[in-house]
Formats: structure tokens, C-alpha cells, sequence
């Protein structure tokens, strides 16, 4: 499963879930896709919240660095890349997520057939 933590009034986390099927479809992998609002400062902090938006991929957080970090709170989150900042996680990391998390293609890989001889 893949959850899409956001708050409102920051506009990075628009138009993600399109990008994400987008990539989604281009591995062939199925994943459900789900949006949480964080309303208060006490729910960022419970939850672990480091910002909108934030991805995470079967409750981890898709950030290779964010079990680290603890500045919890609702603002606009901004991703460290080797490309330089970005309002949302680059696609290879959510990629990553997905195979740490053992996300398989949907269709099976086709197995070469045997010659009978």
C-alpha cells in the first residue's frame, strides 16, 4: 500500500497520485493508493509527519534518510536529491520502497519456451 501524507494548503502533494500510477504502470506493479490529511501539529508528531508531502510504501517512509530526521510538523517538504531540491521523492525512491517492500510485477514474467526435440 502506498499512503500520500499531506496537509492542506501546501500544493506539492497535487497531481502526485497521477505521477505515481504513471510509474506505477511503467514497472507493472498494482498498488493501492491512499491519501491521509495531517490537520494538527499533534497528529504530525504522532505520526511520524516530516512534512507534505511525504510517501510512504507499506508504512515506510520512501525517504532513504527519514528515519533520522524528527522535525515533525505541517509544512511543505522538500527532498535532498543528487538532481538538488524537489517538492516531491524522485521516482527511483519510491521504486526502491516498493522492492524493499517485495512488490511484485502484476503480470508474471513470460518463461521462454522449451524446445522438444
Amino acid at each position: 500500500m502506498i499512503e500520500i501524507l499531506y496537509f492542506d494548503g501546501c500544493p506539492n502533494h497535487e497531481g502526485l497520485e497521477g505521477r505515481i500510477r504513471s510509474l506505477l504502470a511503467a514497472v507493472d506493479i498494482e498498488e493501492t493508493i491512499i491519501h491521509r490529511r495531517i490537520e494538527s501539529e499533534e497528529e504530525a508528531r504522532v505520526e511520524r509527519f516530516l512534512g507534505s508531502p511525504t510517501v510512504r510504501v507499506n508504512g515506510v517512509d520512501v525517504d532513504p534518510d527519514a528515519a533520522s530526521r524528527t522535525a515533525y510538523g505541517l509544512m511543505c517538504r522538500v527532498y535532498a536529491t543528487d538532481d538538488g531540491l524537489r517538492g516531491t521523492p524522485p521516482h527511483e525512491w519510491i521504486v526502491q520502497a516498493l522492492r524493499r517492500a517485495g512488490a511484485e510485477p502484476s503480470r508474471p514474467t513470460p518463461r521462454p519456451r522449451q524446445s522438444r526435440g
